[in-house]
């Protein structure tokens, strides 16, 4: 019994991105000028939009970046570069729960993380 409990505490250890972190995460979008709209993309694919702006959209953390696209009549386009980053629990949860801990998490998305919230602004034509 002392053995399962053991095992089962440094699994749920392992998982601490997973725990801390999650394998969603809102990105809240800010424009200037407000009311603009905002796709969302990851490997070529739209997987959300806000519109209008501001806004938030939760997304699946993966390791994959996405670009946030906006557009509103009478502007240009803007796009802002959202980088797949290390989540900060990840780095715990490799020196506390080694491999196993950082392939739970890495599996589920739980140890990325993208930038939040984003301010584009949106020029005159």
């Amino acid at each position: 019994m002392i053995r399962y409990f053991a095992v089962l505490s440094v699994l749920l250890l392992s998982a601490c991105s997973s725990i801390v972190e999650g394998t969603s995460q809102e990105i809240v979008v800010n424009t200037t000028p407000e009311g603009a709209n905002c796709a969302f993309e990851r490997e070529g694919q739209v997987i959300g939009r806000v519109n209008p702006t501001p806004g938030a959209l939760t997304v699946k953390k993966t390791k994959h970046d996405m670009t946030i696209t906006c557009t509103k009549p009478g502007y240009e386009t803007a796009s802002f570069f959202n980088k797949s980053d290390v989540a900060g629990a990840t780095v715990g949860n490799i020196i506390l729960g080694g491999g196993i801990g950082w392939a739970i998490d890495s599996a589920s998305g739980a140890d990325n993380k993208y930038t939040t919230p984003v301010n584009i602004t949106l020029n005159k034509k």
